[in-house]
C-alpha cells in the first residue's frame, strides 16, 4: 500500500491509479457485504476507495462510519464525497471540520443530485449553487484537502451541450480541483475524446476513467438512463442473449471492462476508477483478470 495520503500525488512517475468507490450500506446485510468486499480487495491494494454521499445528506454519518472503518480495518485511504445538497455554508464548514477531525485528506466535491421529489437542483438559501463553488469554499477555508471533481464524457445531462460542459469542468478545475474522475462510460473513444477537448481548453490535471462491470441488462439500462452514458450496441445485445442468467450476465460485463481498461491503459490513461456497487464478485474476477495479462 502507497503511503502518501494526497491522492494527486500516486499520480506521479507515470504510476497506474486504482482506484473503487463504494456507497455506504443501509441494512445489516449491505454492511456484511461492504467488508466482504473490502476484505478481497484489500489484496489487490487500491491506491484509494471514495465512498459516496447521499442527497440531502442523509447518508452524511454512514458516509463518515465507513469511510473510517475502510480505513481502520484495510488500510485503504478513503476520499468521502461531499455534495452542496441541502447545506448552508456553516454546515459545510461543520462537516469538512468532521473530515479533518476523521483524518481525511481528500475529497470528491460534487453538487449533488436533487432529493428524490425534487426534478431540479435548488441550493439551500445560504448554500452553494454549483461543485466549482464547493471547490473555492474548500480551498479558502481548508487549503489541505486534495479535491477530486466529476467529469463527464458524455455530457452531463443536465447540460446544454458539451460545449458548456467542459466550461463548467475548467471552471472547477480554475477553483482549485485537483484531479477528475469520470462518470462510466463504455466506449473508449467517449474518454480519449474527452481529454483530448480537456487538454485543448488547458486543462492538465489527471483525467481518471470510470469504469463499471455490467451485472445485467437490467442495471447496465438503469444506470445509462440515469447518468446519461450510451450503451454499445455489442455489449447490449451481449447482455441481452444472457439476461435470464446471472453468472452468465456477469461474466459478460466483466470480459467487457477487461478489454476497457486494457484499451485505456495502453492508451495512456492514468489508472482506473471502478463503480463496483459494494460487490465483489464482479471485481475481483477483474482485478484477477487484469493480474493474470499484468495489467
Amino acid at each position: 500500500m502507497r503511503m502518501s495520503r494526497d491522492i494527486l500525488s500516486k499520480f506521479a512517475d507515470g504510476h497506474k491509479v486504482f482506484s473503487v468507490e463504494f456507497f455506504p450500506p443501509k441494512t445489516e446485510e449491505g454492511a456484511r457485504q461492504i467488508l466482504r468486499t473490502a476484505h478481497a480487495l484489500k489484496a489487490h491494494e487500491p491506491d484509494f476507495v471514495s465512498i459516496t454521499y447521499g442527497a440531502g445528506g442523509s447518508s452524511r454519518e454512514r458516509t463518515i462510519e465507513y469511510g473510517e472503518l475502510l480505513r481502520d480495518l484495510f488500510g485503504f485511504e478513503v476520499m468521502p464525497h461531499l455534495t452542496c445538497v441541502g447545506h448552508s455554508r456553516d454546515e459545510l464548514t461543520s462537516i469538512l471540520e468532521r473530515f479533518q477531525e476523521s483524518d481525511f485528506h481528500n475529497i470528491m466535491t460534487l453538487r449533488g443530485d436533487p432529493p428524490k421529489g425534487q426534478t431540479s437542483f435548488e441550493p439551500h438559501p445560504d448554500g452553494l449553487r454549483y461543485a466549482s463553488d464547493l471547490v473555492a469554499f474548500i480551498k479558502e477555508r481548508f487549503p489541505n484537502f486534495c479535491l477530486g471533481v466529476g467529469g463527464y464524457p458524455e455530457k452531463h445531462p443536465e447540460a446544454m451541450d458539451m460545449d458548456t460542459d467542459l466550461a463548467n469542468l475548467q471552471t472547477k478545475v480554475n477553483a482549485g480541483a485537483d484531479f477528475i474522475t469520470t462518470q462510466l462510460f463504455f466506449n473508449n473513444a467517449d474518454y480519449f475524446t474527452f481529454v483530448e477537448r480537456c487538454r485543448g481548453l488547458g486543462i492538465e490535471v489527471p483525467i481518471l476513467p470510470g469504469v463499471m462491470p455490467a451485472m445485467s441488462f437490467d442495471q447496465v439500462n438503469r444506470f445509462c438512463g440515469f447518468c446519461g452514458a450510451r450503451v454499445p450496441r455489442e455489449l447490449a445485445a451481449k447482455l441481452e442473449c444472457v439476461k435470464d442468467d446471472p453468472e452468465a450476465s456477469e461474466a459478460v460485463g466483466v470480459e467487457w471492462a477487461l478489454q476497457q481498461i486494457r484499451g485505456l491503459l495502453d492508451r495512456g490513461a492514468p489508472g482506473v476508477h471502478l463503480y463496483i456497487m459494494n460487490r465483489s464478485g464482479a471485481a475481483i474476477a477483474l482485478m484477477e483478470k487484469l493480474r493474470a495479462a499484468k495489467v
